[in-house]
């Protein structure tokens, strides 16, 4: 479906910059930026050449994206991909992508590429466990391997797991990364690099949509039968990966009531007007709260709420 016009997305670029400086200010090591799913629903163009200066290496789902997102022509930084469906490692040499690989033959088909090993600790995907991390390494000659660790414990065995398998870790020689955006204030779990996604775009985020209806409810109303003195409409739906919860109308925290296909209901007050805005992320609104009450993650948050219209930058 095309970008509602109705529903404005604000990408603050300055605040997605702050992040990433906190962010080396606070762990001193290199930042890998996660831009998977153009960077959370953000632009990843955008938000890659505003940090090219800031990381060393960008993270993607596959090597498609890397290719769309463009990012070494805009950055000049490498790119780790965890999926490819190449096997011509010149296909990921050309656009300075290095794919993630995990068995001893993907490993060696793609050495060309400079593979970088990704090491199960608990996901039980895309990842080798400890019994293959030497045989891995040697096919593909790597001298990088990461973990998506969520615990300081999966990080503690990581760095056992190649420590005991690696002997280049054992040197020095091998480049380590396992944190991500919920691991960033632990030192213990910050290694060699970084791979912060959220963290990125935590608050750098405003979408809000019009009142085209403000009225006064005289009974129970719309498809649930819900029950508001005063109730409005704003021209965004499910179709658009809205869910109920919080909202902000007029610096007030009110309520999205029931979600249509194209249009949702709201919780309205007698002061509201057809025209005023309803904020559904931003100002005191963040994604952890309304992640808390569509009981889902931030992140997804993020990248439904960010394609619910027409993104608007301010650098």
């Amino acid at each position: 479906m095309p970008a509602n016009s109705h529903v404005a997305v604000r990408i603050d670029l300055a605040r997605v910059r702050r992040n990433a400086e906190d962010i080396a200010k606070q762990t001193a090591v290199p930042i890998i930026a996660v831009v998977k799913a153009d960077a959370y629903g953000l632009g990843a163009t955008r938000v890659a050449a505003t940090l090219a200066d800031l990381v060393q290496a960008f993270y993607v789902f596959d090597l498609r994206e890397a290719v769309e997102y463009r990012l070494f022509d805009l950055t000049g930084k490498r790119t780790i991909a965890l999926l490819g469906e190449s096997d011509d490692p010149q296909d990921y040499v050309r656009h300075h992508v290095q794919p993630a690989v995990w068995t001893a033959e993907r490993a060696a088909l793609l050495r060309a590429a400079r593979p970088v090993l990704s090491v199960d600790t608990g996901q039980q995907r895309f990842a080798c466990g400890p019994q293959d991390v030497s045989a891995v390494m040697r096919a593909g000659d790597i001298g990088e391997a990461f973990t998506h660790a969520s615990t300081l414990d999966q990080v503690r065995q990581f760095t056992q797991t190649m420590s005991e398998h690696g002997p280049a870790a054992r040197e020095g020689k091998l480049f380590l990364h396992a944190a991500g955006s919920s691991l960033l204030a632990d030192p213990a779990a910050r290694l060699d690099a970084v791979r912060p996604g959220l963290a990125l775009y935590r608050g750098a985020v405003r979408v809000g949509a019009r009142l085209v209806e403000e009225r006064e409810s005289t009974g129970p109303a719309g498809y649930s039968g819900f029950v508001s003195p005063h109730h409005g409409v704003i021209l965004v739906g499910y179709s658009h990966g809205l869910r109920t919860g919080p909202c902000i109308i007029n610096g007030r925290r009110s309520r999205i009531l029931e979600v249509g296909m194209q249009t949702s209901f709201v919780e309205a007050a007698a002061g509201d007007r057809v025209g005023d805005e309803v904020v559904l992320l931003g100002d005191a609104l963040s994604e952890a709260d309304v992640a808390a009450e569509w009981k889902t993650s931030p992140q997804e948050v993020l990248t439904r709420i960010c394609g619910a219209g027409i993104r608007a930058y301010a650098d």
